[in-house]
């Protein structure tokens, strides 16, 4: 995937599990669970907005950019 999601790198530097950052988030295990694999296809961004408050960070720092276009079905 062009975007890379660093969850769990972020969740290690703050001493929090993946089952906490859920109950708080207000999202289930599964979903939580796609998001860390660099499963999802999407994120919404109140999602991202209650996950940086809870951890306490930037988009930025959650999310990376591997410089190429990820292609997909649709026709630009």
């Amino acid at each position: 995937m062009a975007v890379e999601i660093k969850l769990d790198e972020m969740l290690r530097n703050r001493g929090m599990t993946s089952k906490q950052l859920c109950e708080k988030v207000g999202i289930t295990e599964a979903n939580m669970s796609v998001l860390r694999s660099g499963k999802a296809k999407g994120l919404r961004l109140s999602t991202l907005n209650r996950i940086c408050y809870f951890l306490q960070c930037q988009p930025g720092d959650l999310l990376a950019f591997d410089g190429h276009l990820e292609e997909d079905d649709h026709e630009e």
